[in-house]
């Protein structure tokens, strides 16, 4: 699994959110206050799945159909290269 560091933009809000490379997108929002379900936390569930609008994500998950990681991505498990745009 891919452990490279990453940015979120939350485009709505226009926050910008670090997401360095020994924790996880799911820990980094939880800690800006955006509430997100959790169930599994290892991306098997699916109950995590964001919505994104832009960004390269590094799907590490087990959940997700090809067609729902064209939007969603699992913040618990997944990462990205460079700036991933949520609309929050």
């Amino acid at each position: 699994m891919s452990k490279t560091a990453f940015d979120i933009w939350l485009v709505w809000s226009d926050r910008r959110l670090h997401v360095a490379e020994d924790t996880t997108a799911l820990a980094v929002l939880q800690e800006a206050g955006i509430a997100i379900d959790v169930g599994c936390t290892h991306g098997e569930c699916g109950t995590c799945a964001t919505e994104y609008v832009e960004g390269d994500v590094i799907h590490n998950d087990s959940c997700l159909s090809a067609a729902d990681r064209e939007h969603e991505f699992c913040p618990c498990i997944s990462r990205a290269r460079g700036t991933l745009v949520l609309p929050l």
